[in-house]
């Protein structure tokens, strides 16, 4: 992502030039930031994560929100766009506009090339200050990789991982488990071959 501001905006600003933009934006301390579009895998992936979520949690008081539902961490001041976002209970909003959660549950990013070191590092510290998330998960793109972190009950953030397309990844404080195999439902990897070569393989 690029900066797409010179000078500062207050959060009033930004909310009124983000509510009339055609495009998305993050925001954090007074600059606008431009969100680049993804991937067809990128997209596939966040889709079906959230297709096999909604209908593992038909029967929760949860709601599955796509990549158009902004959340504002509150104590440091970041306005975002996750890939999937998850709301369980009662959802509340920044304002009457109810445009801008507040209050996931959890929180879904696809990892890309270019995004991934924002994702793990910066983006990963404001999301684990949201006081209601429960579950932050990292979904690779170009290989089976999930990664769960969970809020442990003394505060610290407990990891748990899957690789293989044959395993489940547990979803504890939703109480959902979610296959690979489903998450990667038809999206194309690389695969190296015997040459410096590659092929292609899909998941169906």
């Amino acid at each position: 992502m690029s900066s797409a501001a010179k000078t500062k905006l207050t959060v009033a600003e930004y909310l009124a030039f983000e509510r009339a933009s055609e495009s998305k934006h993050e925001f954090f301390d007074g600059n606008v930031f431009a969100m680049t579009g993804g991937t067809p895998a990128h997209s596939l992936i966040a889709t079906n994560f959230a297709s096999e979520a909604r209908a593992a949690l038909k029967e929760q008081p949860c709601v599955v929100y796509n990549s158009d539902l902004r959340v504002k961490v509150n104590l440091s001041g970041l306005f975002t766009y996750p890939d999937v976002t998850i709301v369980c209970g009662e959802q509340r909003f920044d304002d009457d506009q109810r445009d801008t959660l507040v209050n996931p549950t959890v929180v879904v990013e696809v990892l890309s090339k270019s995004t991934a070191s924002y994702d793990r590092g910066p983006k990963s510290k404001h999301f684990r200050k949201i006081d209601s998330l429960q579950a932050l998960i990292f979904i690779e793109q170009d290989c089976p990789s999930v990664e769960v972190y969970r809020r442990h009950s003394d505060g610290n953030w407990v990891l748990s991982d899957a690789t293989e397309l044959t395993d489940s990844i547990a979803i504890e404080p939703i109480g959902i488990s979610i296959p690979l195999a489903e998450i990667y439902r038809n999206v194309t990897f690389a695969e190296p071959g015997p040459s410096s070569e590659t092929g292609l393989y899909t998941i169906q």
